[in-house]
């Protein structure tokens, strides 16, 4: 038997276990876009765009999505038309179009994004603990399928040159931020941050190994 090809029995359910969650996240989608008009995927665009007022290009779009930029643009093009995102000139390159989210789309995704959600109610269930554990969870997943190129970097605190993992040793909030100057913990790291400044790649991987082991702090690096 060759077992390099057979899965191991945890993997696949753990896969079926995000499989099923992630049924519910799309049923959730499909609720909060239902009144709006848009479908799940305009809404994700939607949300995604709300959140990157500089804008992005359509086939960063894709890249984010985890889908084709042909398979994107019909998307896209319903957006523009419904007056919810915008087309501009990319400033860095006048043949590139940046994608934004116009005054209204930018209120729509906030609304979509409050709506109820049952894997938020679920998530609310668990203990603090435990919910702090699935959030460590999440980034070191995050970070595998970024090394493994199936998705762009990610705006995470891990690959930020502003953190600095385990600057308070034996604290609460261990790591620090030096965009705001503050102590954070487990609880406050970010997946998604406005003011993510991706670090150089052999600092990110330094950050992760320190903030992954709890060894000695890295030097903060100097603010511009």
């Amino acid at each position: 038997m060759d077992h390099a090809s057979t899965p191991d029995p945890l993997i696949a359910r753990l896969r079926e276990g995000f499989d099923r969650i992630a049924f519910v996240l799309r049923s959730d989608l499909w609720a909060a876009a239902g009144g709006t008009g848009l479908n799940p995927a305009q809404a994700q665009v939607l949300i995604l765009l709300a959140g990157r007022p500089a804008g992005l290009r359509p086939k960063e779009i894709a890249a984010h999505l985890a889908v084709s930029t042909a398979s994107i643009a019909d998307t896209l093009g319903a957006l523009v038309r419904k007056g919810f995102v915008r087309r501009d000139v990319d400033p860095s390159d006048a043949r590139a179009a940046l994608m934004r989210t116009t005054p209204d789309g930018l209120r729509l995704g906030a609304e979509i994004v409050r709506a109820g959600s049952q894997v938020a109610g679920a998530l609310a269930k668990l203990s603090p603990a435990a919910q702090r554990e699935l959030l460590l969870t999440q980034i070191s997943l995050i970070r595998q399928m970024q090394i493994a190129g199936a998705i762009p970097l990610q705006r995470m605190c891990v690959s930020c040159r502003h953190f600095q993992p385990h600057a308070h040793p034996h604290a609460e909030r261990p790591h620090h931020c030096a965009f705001v100057n503050a102590a954070i913990g487990s609880r406050d790291l970010r997946l998604d941050c406005g003011e993510h400044e991706a670090a150089d790649p052999v600092v990110q991987a330094a950050t992760w190994s320190t903030f992954t082991k709890g060894s000695p702090p890295l030097q903060a690096q100097p603010t511009t």
